[in-house]
């Protein structure tokens, strides 16, 4: 079983550990918004046609939205 997978693999309902971040490929934004290594999310909602993915982060209790196209660079395990 994989350790760690990209946020963009998870489905709607999973819940998941961030365990590593590309801080280089990220924008700053998300450290602001609390989504740091050891941050608990929940995946709320996945857009059509690559678009958005919903987040629950559950310690601040903030919903946010991220591209796919950053999720790439959000490793979290289960």
């Amino acid at each position: 079983m994989q350790d760690s997978f990209r946020l963009d693999t998870l489905k709607v309902g999973d819940i998941a550990t961030i365990n590593n971040i590309d801080d280089h490929l990220v924008p700053s934004k998300f450290f602001e918004l609390g989504l740091l290594p050891g941050t608990t999310i929940e995946i709320k909602h996945r857009a059509p046609f690559n678009g958005p993915i919903g987040l629950h982060i559950h310690q601040s209790n903030t919903l946010v939205a991220i591209r796919k196209s950053e999720a790439i660079h959000i490793f979290v395990r289960k």
